[in-house]
């Protein structure tokens, strides 16, 4: 009879295991490559005894389809966030959630929420088609008509940055400078957050609020209107925006001039839009419109000239843009109508002030600070070009000019760039003296500063320009209270 031996499992066992560890060792240190760290450390161990293995393509491609696979949970955390304008127009996520404190959620699953917030914002990024830079912005330009001065400032301020550069006098509509006029006659584009300046007159015309009333975003955070346009919160202006309804808004859009030709018989100048049909709740109905300026296409003169009719105290000009010697010289004011916004200005102002002393537009003081300016900036994009507005207008010691800085690109295109660019324009004319104060002669007592129908800072009345002589008449500016 045949006996059987039976063997021990336990120990077979063991040397297939110990086998099958050497086979796993040896393969990762084959495939390891210098990219991709992985660090193991024993808890309660001293830091240096951590092993360091080099993790290979195919763990980083299993990891990478892990992490892809949570993209649905990151976006349902986000979708529930608040959303709250961060200083260079870019909203920002922030949650009860996500406070470590929370007593619905402990501090890892927060951690969690947090970690899965930052990887989704680090991997999305945005495809540009279009160019920021340019060398032929004044191509075609029509420029006899124009201040010399202050068009050379602005040739020299925006550079090579592909886009228009407006400045106008508030006082009667005249167009000093306009760089790039084929872009500034155009149909125009999303005025992205620059839409805010038009939907806070209405808001306060309406009284719905005043600069100093907070409204609560939800979540405990309240903001009021002058922190809301220096640091541009989109959320703020969606909540009004509902408030007043599309048809009061669409109201005060077209009585600013939004949705009708800006000039005043200037060739070429396009029309801008502001839609009859409030924007689809799906796609954020007129809250959307009045944050972002969604399906809204506003033009540089329009936006200057309900920024002018902010400077001068409530009178929407024509703006005019006269193409030679004999237009400057037989220029005629022309108003297309009076706005009751003079009781609000000194409201809207200190956030549009507020904007460049510490919000959107702080990188305009990086290259002038000399005197006031007062504005606000925009940043969005659409089918891959990005867009940069700012809008402001400056308090000389000879009176006041409205800019409009508008940029077209890719991504070193944005509303805190145009505002950078309008610090250098106020600076060239800086340098060469254009907001000298005139004086007086000697023994007489200084004659109020008032700006020419020149510009402001002009020389006086009978001088000439360009060697043609030009009768000016001057006129002065309504001062606003700061």
């Amino acid at each position: 009879m045949a006996h059987h031996v039976r063997r021990k499992p336990g120990r077979s066992r063991r040397l297939l295991l110990v086998c099958l560890a050497l086979c796993l060792w040896s393969a990762v240190t084959r495939d390891a490559t210098a990219a991709g760290t992985v660090k193991i450390v024993r808890p309660g161990a001293p830091h240096h005894h951590a092993a360091t293995v080099q993790e290979s393509e195919k763990a980083k491609g299993s990891m990478a389809r892990l992490r892809h696979s949570r993209r649905t949970a990151s976006t349902r955390v986000a979708a529930s966030a608040h959303i709250v304008a961060s200083p260079g127009n870019r909203p920002r996520a922030t949650s009860a959630g996500l406070r470590r404190g929370s007593s619905s959620v402990g501090p890892r699953r927060a951690s969690l929420r947090s970690a899965s917030l930052r990887t989704r914002r680090n991997r999305y990024t945005e495809r540009f088609t279009a160019d920021s830079f340019t060398n032929d912005n004044t191509m075609g330009d029509v420029t006899a008509g124009e201040d010399p001065v202050v068009r050379q400032a602005a040739i020299n301020a925006l550079g090579d940055m592909t886009g228009t550069a407006v400045a106008i006098d508030p006082a009667n509509g005249r167009i000093l400078a306009m760089v790039n006029q084929k872009l500034a006659l155009s149909s125009g584009a999303e005025p992205c957050s620059t839409i805010k300046v038009m939907v806070a007159l209405a808001a306060l015309e309406e009284h719905v609020v005043n600069k100093d009333t907070p409204v609560n975003l939800g979540g405990g955070y309240h903001v009021t209107m002058t922190e809301a346009l220096a640091k541009s919160v989109n959320l703020y202006f969606e909540v009004l925006g509902r408030t007043l309804g599309f048809e009061r808004v669409k109201h005060y859009a077209n009585q600013f001039g939004l949705g009708e030709l800006a000039g005043y018989n200037i060739p070429g100048e396009h029309l801008g839009v502001y839609p009859d049909q409030e924007l689809p709740q799906q796609m954020g109905g007129v809250g959307r419109m009045c944050s972002f300026g969604e399906s809204v296409s506003m033009t540089p003169l329009q936006l200057g000239a309900l920024v002018a009719s902010i400077a001068n105290g409530g009178t929407l000009f024509y703006l005019q843009h006269p193409e030679t010697l004999m237009d400057v010289a037989a220029f005629q004011p022309k108003v297309k109508r009076t706005l009751d916004i003079a009781p609000i200005i000194p409201e809207i102002s200190e956030g549009m002030a507020g904007a460049v002393r510490y919000g959107t537009a702080r990188s305009l003081r990086a290259s002038f600070d000399a005197f006031p300016v007062l504005g606000k900036t925009g940043t969005c994009s659409n089918n891959g070009t990005r867009y940069g507005w700012f809008a402001s207008f400056s308090d000389t010691p000879v009176g006041r000019i409205v800019t409009v800085f508008f940029l077209t690109g890719g991504r070193a295109t944005f509303g805190p760039k145009a505002a950078e660019l309008t610090g250098h324009f106020y600076q060239q004319l800086w340098d060469r003296s254009y907001f000298a104060t005139r004086t007086s002669p000697a023994g007489s007592p200084a004659a109020p500063a008032t700006p020419s129908l020149h510009g402001p800072g002009s020389a006086p009345a009978n001088t000439t320009l360009q060697g043609t002589p030009i009768a000016s008449s001057e006129t002065s500016l309504l001062r606003l209270s700061n």
